[in-house]
Formats: structure tokens, sequence, C-alpha cells
């Protein structure tokens, strides 16, 4: 780190970083639809202000992986107009421009198309809410790209190897390399990363030379065994990581005294969770870097709505109410709306002097109401603050620690801890679950035209992204396929047909023609919504993890797109370094 004023010459990059705006948030809300576009203009603004050399963006641009009209509409006119004009660019990109931004038909940074007129390119990886789906791999960052608005880089097409190769710039005497790794499944990573399957490719020259910076949109706080990146898997010869995802606000640098790097949290530009972490005040950063110096400064966001969050405990009120305590309803509420206007009463003063604040702060009230309370009516409690908060429906939020009770005699005792398995469902994915489910379910209630792997991806696609048609035209796909089959083999008794219906889906290669019969059925259920009107035809198809597990046996290697993508490493700690350039 250095200080601001020994980084202010030709020869210094300075880097507008943002992570999370989740653009288009809420949009249909009456209150709080503007939100993210009023920051992300302030964003842009700032930029513009402090003339900055370019913005880096660590993911989740976008809130949703199919953006509205609306959203495309406004972010594309906002980085026109702040991101275009006569100002020139003063840094010059080294590296091969065809491998840095693979994505599109137009290989190269925006700024030197002769056909565009770029003041202030915009470098983005994408996140988890606008990550790449269907079959060609596309996401709303690919939009913004094509059109010139948006450098997206960091998307790794391969499902088995990981080679991350940085955008080399210069200005002046500074040399700049910008790695980037958009979002992948987490699991997926960390095992990437132990089996030493991810690469940070290294410039051939002076190594020594170049300051080392990393984008990355993963989980950085542990919310499982592997549902994480330890910051200990990332290459040591890094020297700064914007950690993109967690939305809590650490924008000043913290040292890792392992791997010896910075990390910097940026955290997002508005609260998308009523949680703790999102009551951190919103900053963005403006990263200067001269040389191996560096220097980041806090700007606050005054775009942003207020947000307070308060816990009570109804236990540690004794001196005004027990359960016991006649009236003790009332008295919790007038408890709980006292607590609310002294939140109410610091986010008025907060807001004096700052007229792009929001007007209605977002309150959350967080109430423990164990030790035998019972919860009022928290409709009609926020009918009285409509007019004066951003969240009315939400204010209250009822919460009871988990009480375990020693005395309870049953006539059988029945240790539930060896029947089932505590699992972390937080970090599972939807196809883990159904595979788990008929692990442990009876023989009579197993699959046998179905694949637990096929049927968890169309269970995935209703959920995540509302494939109403998927499970059903799954169905309908196998059963066409078995009775091909059966036709074909000539087999007539019920006896022949059921084992012949078993062997047909678990041949050698089960996987591979499980994921066929999958995208075939996807294909009908796209061509369905259609024919209802339900969406245009220009829609993305859905995003087909074909990463087998270990156990799977597959005939041949598939070429395909998914979420997940790997590569090779180093070390015990899974880390590789090659060279590139």
């Amino acid at each position: 780190m250095s200080s601001e004023k020994t980084l202010e010459d030709e020869d210094t990059f300075k880097i507008l970083i943002a992570t999370d705006i989740h653009l288009g948030y809420l949009e249909k809300d009456a209150i709080r639809g503007q939100d993210t576009y009023n920051t992300l203009n302030e964003i842009l603004d700032c930029a513009k202000k402090n003339k900055v050399d370019f913005i880096l963006l660590g993911g989740d641009l976008f809130h949703e992986n199919k953006p509205s009209r609306r959203c495309l509409h406004s972010s594309i006119s906002m980085l026109r107009k702040y991101c275009m004009g006569d100002s020139p660019v003063t840094f010059n990109i080294l590296s091969d421009q065809t491998v840095n931004f693979n994505t599109t038909q137009f290989p190269w940074v925006n700024y030197q198309d002769e056909n565009l007129n770029i003041s202030i390119p915009v470098f983005s990886i994408h996140g988890n809410h606008d990550d790449p789906t269907g079959a060609e791999g596309l996401c709303a960052l690919d939009l913004l790209s094509a059109s010139g608005l948006v450098n997206h880089f960091g998307h790794s097409h391969s499902v088995e190897r990981i080679e991350i190769s940085p955008v080399l710039m210069q200005k002046g005497s500074t040399k700049l390399a910008l790695y980037g790794l958009g979002s992948i499944p987490d699991e997926r990573l960390y095992r990437m990363f132990v089996n030493k399957q991810v690469t940070m490719l290294r410039p051939k020259e002076d190594q020594d030379g170049w300051f080392n910076l990393f984008a990355i949109h993963q989980n950085r706080s542990k919310h499982g065994p592997t549902n994480y990146i330890p910051e200990q898997f990332l290459d040591d010869f890094l020297d700064l990581v914007v950690w993109g995802h967690e939305h809590e606000c650490l924008i000043t640098p913290a040292r890792n005294e392992q791997q010896l790097f910075y990390v910097t949290q940026p955290g997002s530009s508005v609260a998308t969770s009523l949680s703790p972490g999102e009551a951190t005040k919103k900053h963005i950063g403006l990263l200067k870097v001269k040389g191996r110096k560096m220097n980041m400064q806090k700007i606050p966001l005054k775009t942003v709505r207020q947000f307070f969050i308060q816990d009570v405990v109804l236990a540690d009120y004794e001196d005004l109410f027990t359960p016991e305590t006649p009236q003790v309803t009332k008295k919790m509420e007038d408890l709980c709306y006292a607590k609310v206007i002294e939140m109410l009463e610091e986010a008025e003063k907060e807001r004096i002097g700052c007229p792009l604040t929001p007007e209605k702060p977002l309150v959350r009230l967080r109430v423990d109401y164990s030790g035998g309370f019972e919860t009022f009516n928290t409709s009609r409690f926020s009918q009285k603050f409509v007019d004066r908060v951003a969240n009315p429906k939400d204010i209250i939020h009822f919460l009871r620690k988990r009480e375990y009770k020693d005395d309870i005699k049953d006539e059988v005792t029945i240790d539930y801890g060896k029947l089932i398995k505590p699992t972390a469902v937080g970090g599972l994915r939807v196809e883990d679950m159904v595979k788990q489910y008929f692990e442990a379910a009876e023989q009579k209630v197993q699959l046998s035209l179905l694949t637990e792997q096929g049927m968890g991806k169309a269970i995935q696609e209703y959920v995540d992204k509302d494939e109403k048609d998927a499970i059903e035209e799954l169905i309908t796909c196998q059963l066409e396929k078995t009775q091909r089959h059966l036709q074909a083999r000539g087999v007539t008794t019920e006896q022949d047909i059921d084992a012949e219906a078993r062997r047909c889906h678990r041949p050698s290669g089960a996987n591979l023609h499980d994921c066929v019969s999958f995208l075939t059925a996807m294909n009908r259920a796209k061509a369905n919504r259609l024919e209802r009107g339900e969406e245009s035809v220009d829609q993305d198809m859905p995003d087909v993890d074909m990463n087998f597990a270990d156990d799977d046996v597959v005939a041949s290697p598939a070429p395909t797109r998914g979420r997940g993508r790997g590569g090779r490493g180093r070390g015990g700690r899974g880390r590789g370094k090659g060279e590139c350039c």
C-alpha cells in the first residue's frame, strides 16, 4: 500500500472498482424499483468525474439471468452516456486479445474498435446471477460486449480444466496483469483446485515487474465443507484480489499473511436481503496503481437506500413483561414500535445534507420470542409505518432459538442423529438432492425409465429457470426412446420388457445418452413456450452441465459448455502457473 499523493502521474492506473450492482432488482416495486438504476448512474458518473482509466466490475451486473427490456435499455443508455466520448484512453493492451475476449465475434478491447469512440472502457466478469446459459453459452454481458459497451472477460469454456490468461496492460512504466474468473459452482471449483486443475498463466518476460490484479466471484465465507473458495487456493504471486459475490462491504484491502496478497471485498451496491451484512454502508473503490504500489480510496455511495437492522430478545426485558403478564402482546408491540421509531430517527439524522439518498429507509427488527412468548400480527403492526419505510410488509422477523428438552420420556428412545445425517442443504444443488433422495429410497420407488441425473437436471430447470414443461417433456422423450428400443428388439412379454427397459437406460455411456435426451426435452419445452407466446424466439437454451461425476462412465468425451469449468493447477494447494503471451 502507498499514499495517495505519490500515485498521481502519467504512470498511474486509476481504476474504479465495483461489484454486485444487481441491476433490475425489484424493478417492479413502486418504492424501490428505481434504486439499482440510480446507483449505477452514480457509479458511472463517479468514474467520469475521477477520469479513471477503466472500470472493473466483479460480477452480477444484472440481478436476473434474463434481464427485462427496461433493464437492458437502461444499462445500454447509461453506458453509452458515460463511457463513450472523445477523451483518449492512455493505456495499451499487450496480450493476445483473441484469448482474453473469447466470447464475442469482435475479440478485441472496445476502445480499439475503429467504429467506436470509447472514453472509459469497462471490464467485467460474470456472476452467478447473470451467468452464461444455453447451448451457445451466452449471458447478458455478451449482449453488451457485442454492442461494444463492455469487455467481458474471465469466461472459461472448458469443463475439464481452467487456464486463466491475463489481460496485459501498460501505462507509462506501469505494467498491470488483469486476471478474471467468472462465477462457477463453488463445490466444483473447490474440487478442481484440490485436483490441481486450475492454472493462472503469467507473462514470459519480467514476471516480477507486473502488478497482478485478480477479479473473482465466489463464496468467500464458508457455507459448507466445499461450498466456498479458501484464499489459500489462490496463487501467491497476486498483489490484489477483488472478491465479488459477498455483499458485505469490506472494501479496505486486507492482507492475507499466508499468501502475502491483499483482498478487497467491495460488496453490493444494493441490499438484496435484509441481513446484517447488507446493513454495512455501501462503497465503491478508486484503485491507483503505480509500478508494484497501490492505494485504495473508499467512495461512499449516496444514492443507496439506507438499511437499519436491530435484534430484540424478548426474554431480556423481564422488568417490562413476561409471558404471563396481562396484555403481554400489546407490551411486545409497544417495545417493537419504540425500536422501529428509534431506527427511523437515526435514518433521518443521517439523511440530513444528502439529497440523493432515498427518503424511505429499509428497516428490519429481528425479534427472538423464545421462552414462552407468542407472536403478534405483523401485518397490522406494519400498517403503522406504511408511509415511512420502504419495506412495510417485512419489518418484523420473528425467530426462536432451538430449544432442547432433556426430560422427555418416550416409550422408545430413538437416536434421530443416526437415522438422519445432517447435511448443509444450502450448499447442495437440486440434482444432488434428487440423487441423494433416490440413493436413500426403497427399491420399489427407484426410477426405471428415467435416471437420477436426468430427473435432477429437469427439476433444476424447473426451479431455477421456471421451465414449466421440463419434467413432462423429459418423461415423454424417455418414453419415446424406450418404445423405439423395445420395438427394435421385438420383445413382447412383460418380464422381457422390464429387463430390456433397464438395459436400455443403464448401458455404458448412460450419462451421455441422458444428456442428449435432456437437450431434446428442453428443446421441446422451449417450443411449447413459443407456441403459448410466453417468451421471444431469442431466449437462451438451458444451461446443461455435462461435468459427470468420477464414477460415471462416458462413451466419449463430449465438448460442452456449462457454468463449471476446469483446468490444471500446481502444488498441494491446487494452483498452477504457466506462461502466456
